[in-house]
């Protein structure tokens, strides 16, 4: 069967095709647009997705939403009803989109696809579950999901078994950990939907010093449920998603862009410790009330890769998957899958080893992109572009790698990505110099072999998605100055041959050369762009900083003096 998932008109728009049960493709509407986050419909990654599948939209069984639209919109009209009248302005801004496309999402295929079948809804929450524990490796799991809001649910848990998932219990709109997350990440001055992640790096620079404070903003119990307390948020109908109480309780707010001080440190490093206890108490009654060793966890929520090691280290289970495309993106994966597995009786696909699902470019297409750019690529061998790049990083120069297929979800993780070397204490300025020109506070990932990890990090288990942040080893620290956040953790990679075996034979070769099996790695863009998709896109951002060596397919291209 050929089913087509759909995640769309929140943020994070995507596509996911899956054929017999297994992923054959998924793909972000923003790496197509260049829209970062767009939340339009995902026409491009749909028509993407139907060519990998060699299929048309005929050709589909059925399309599953990822959500409930009818659901969502009874929560969104009852909240702007409950905060009438200042909800006038989002009101009228909000129900021509509803209106247009959002409650006739049969019509919108119809008219953007041509087709005309099946389609499902699913509950948003349902999705998450589903993205997480279809494609993991256990044949029974507790599951986890936290977002921001989906239809009405905010945070579940339940149970996966075999193929099958249900959700036990939910917390429910207002009370919401992720939009609480997203409120203080406004009131540190940084955007929604895009600066959660920025708030947790800056967190690992400050202390802890409000929690008391905190204690005010939400009610928690012992199981991790939880209440916020309204006299603080304002979800619907202001400017903004706090009241000026919050100001009264914490200080004032930051602007966008401005200065950073030990303040809004310790702020972002009281709301991490805050989200990560809640978490965690979720997490230990979970295993307790279920007794399953394994947990999924899916959900905006669990992009925080410190959180997801603190689940690890202090809940209990064995082992933990967390799907790489955790937000609302991977919701098109969980719809497609479920629908798969769970309705239409399809066995489930193995375990998710990799998230290279988008499109790849065979060598025409990168000569054709170079051509067009004016410029000239020296092609190589297979060992000799390992090598040569891994000579470039070793010698401290910033290289561009682009191969194979395109990461689903919002990490780069070897095929979109930007290398640097960890030995370097510099290295970090360094990219934000030439290329990133992102906030100093925010830290570079390592990609490592995945048996030499342990060698250097405290990790429990792998990491190979990028979303596990555990403690780096005290004895192999000053060897990675440049793998290292401010609070002596690193979000870390696991690389291992067989999932990405051009990427590890790089790692393999910077280790022979340094003695050291790890990059840095970032991923493939300029700041407030999406990762790069094409080769083209790919040249721009090489062209457009200053960033030494591009890395495409067997091509390499390399500055001198600034020059290509």
């Amino acid at each position: 069967m050929n089913i087509l998932g759909i995640s769309a008109y929140y943020h994070d728009s995507s596509a996911c095709l899956v054929q017999g049960g297994k992923i054959t493709a998924a793909a972000q509407e923003e790496r197509f647009s260049r829209r970062k986050n767009t939340p339009d419909f995902p026409l491009a990654a749909v028509n993407y997705c139907l060519q990998a599948g060699n299929i048309t939209a005929d050709d589909l069984d059925c399309v599953v939403f990822y959500e409930k639209p009818f659901l969502k919109f009874a929560r969104v009209l009852t909240g702007h009803i409950g905060a009438w009248p200042g909800s006038f302005g989002s009101f009228m801004r909000s129900m021509p989109l509803w209106l247009d496309d959002r409650l006739t999402l049969p019509l919108t295929l119809k008219e953007k696809m041509g087709y005309g079948g099946r389609v499902f809804f699913l509950r948003h929450h349902l999705s998450h579950a589903a993205s997480a524990f279809l494609p993991s490796a256990f044949d029974s799991a507790a599951i986890l999901t936290a977002d921001a809001v989906g239809e009405w649910a905010t945070n579940t848990c339940g149970t996966g078994t075999g193929s099958s998932v249900s959700i036990e219990r939910e917390i429910s709109f207002p009370d919401s950990i992720g939009l609480f997350y997203t409120a203080l990440t406004t009131f540190l001055g940084f955007e929604a939907h895009e600066g959660e992640g920025k708030v947790m790096g800056l967190a690992g620079c400050g202390k802890p010093g409000f929690m008391k404070e905190f204690g005010e903003l939400a009610e928690v119990a012992p199981d991790g449920s939880y209440r916020l307390n309204p006299a603080y948020f304002s979800f619907y109908g202001a400017e903004r998603m706090y009241r000026r109480k919050l100001e009264d309780l914490l200080g004032p707010a930051r602007a966008p862009e401005g200065p950073l001080d030990g303040r809004h440190a310790d702020i972002a490093a009281s709301l991490q410790k805050f989200t990560e206890d809640i978490l965690s108490k979720q997490a230990r009654d979970l295993r307790a009330r279920t007794g399953q060793r394994n947990l999924c966890l899916a959900g905006g929520v669990f992009l925080n890769c410190v959180a997801n090691h603190k689940i690890l280290e202090t809940s209990g289970f064995s082992e933990i998957f967390v799907q790489p495309a955790a937000g609302d993106c991977g919701g098109a994966l969980g719809a497609a899958l479920y629908a798969a597995c769970g309705l239409l009786g399809e066995p489930r696909p193995g375990a998710m080893t990799h998230a290279c699902l988008g499109p790849e470019f065979p060598d025409r297409e990168i000569e054709r992109a170079v051509s067009a750019a004016g410029l000239k690529a020296e092609k190589l061998s297979d060992e000799e572009l390992v090598s040569r790049t891994a000579k470039l990083v070793a010698g401290g120069k910033v290289a561009g790698w682009f191969q194979g297929r395109m990461e689903f979800g919002p990490r780069a993780l070897g095929n979109r990505t930007i290398l640097g070397d960890p030995r370097n204490p510099d290295m970090k300025r360094l990219l934000n110099d030439k290329v990133k020109h992102r906030e100093t506070f925010r830290p570079y990932a390592p990609a490592v072999l995945a048996e030499r990890a342990k060698e250097y990090f405290g990790l429990i288990g792998d990491s190979p998605f990028m979303l596990m942040a555990p403690p780096v080893r005290a004895e192999t620290a000053p060897g990675v100055p440049a793998a290292c956040h401010d609070d002596g953790t690193a979000r870390v990679q696991t690389v291992d041959r067989a999932s990405n075996p051009r990427f590890y034979a790089l790692i393999e070769a910077f280790g022979g050369l340094t003695g050291v099996p790890l990059v840095l790695n970032t991923s493939f863009n300029r700041r407030g762009e999406p990762i790069v998709r094409s080769p083209g896109e790919a040249l721009q951002v090489f062209l457009g900083t200053e960033m030494d060596a591009l890395v495409m397919g067997n091509y390499i291209l390399e500055k001198k003096n600034g020059q290509v």
